[in-house]
Formats: structure tokens, sequence, C-alpha cells
């Protein structure tokens, strides 16, 4: 499979949480939800499908294969370690945090991501132990 970029995991995260809401992953829902025009989204949703990662019919909505659910439940994990990381434990305001974890989530190895995730969850422990 070709390497993905930052620009199809996050369409693969908007499709999972779109599904999760249960909106319905379409072309507008999903331009929508990223803030990017609907050609953009249709040349991407080809690719994505190319690569065997969506299934997407024209004019119809997205659904994401057993592959793409397994990306975007990594990146969305990734997403929200580093979220829970910033503004538990750094303390940085929510909408600095969001923006911030949506730029590094593509950037760390899964080694990486699964020492933040422990030092996370001990972090937010000890937290709550000193309340």
């Amino acid at each position: 499979m070709a390497t993905r970029t930052a620009s199809m995991e996050d369409y693969l995260e908007a499709i999972m949480l779109l599904e999760q809401r249960q909106e319905g992953a379409t072309v507008t829902a999903i331009s929508h939800s990223l803030d990017v025009k609907k050609p953009s989204v249709t040349a991407a949703l080809a690719k994505l499908a190319e690569t065997g990662l969506v299934r997407h019919q024209k004019y119809g909505s997205t659904a994401l294969t057993a592959e793409g659910r397994r990306v975007a439940r990594d990146v969305y994990h990734r997403h929200t370690t580093l979220l829970r990381f910033l503004t538990g434990v750094l303390g940085v305001d929510a909408e600095t945090a969001e923006e911030d974890a949506c730029k590094l989530e593509h950037s760390l190895s899964t080694a990486s991501v699964n020492k933040l995730t422990e030092f996370v969850a001990s972090a937010m422990t000890e937290k709550r132990e000193r309340r």
C-alpha cells in the first residue's frame, strides 16, 4: 500500500467520527467536517478507495473498510492521547491543544504513542489522587 499522508488520515478519522454520530459520511458531510471543498473530498475519496481504505459510491455515502477503520481508530487514539496530554498534563488551553493534537497525531511512532498513553494515564491518576 502507498504511504498514507496526514490528509488521508484526517479523512479516515472524519469518516469514522461521522459514522459514529450516525450522520452519514457523504461528500457534503466530510467537506463540512474538514472544512474543505467538495471536489477535494471527491478526489481524496477516490485515492482512499484505490488503496482499499474506503468504499465510496458516487453521489452516495462512504464507508470505511476493515483496514480503513483500523487506521482511523489508530489516528483517533493518537489524537485523543495527545489532547489529554496537552490539556490534562501540560495545561494547554483546549483550542490550542486541539490544533496541536491535529498536527502531532500524524508524526509520532507507535512506540512513542504507547509510552505517551501510559504516561498520560499515570499522570492523570496521580492528579486525581492529589485532589
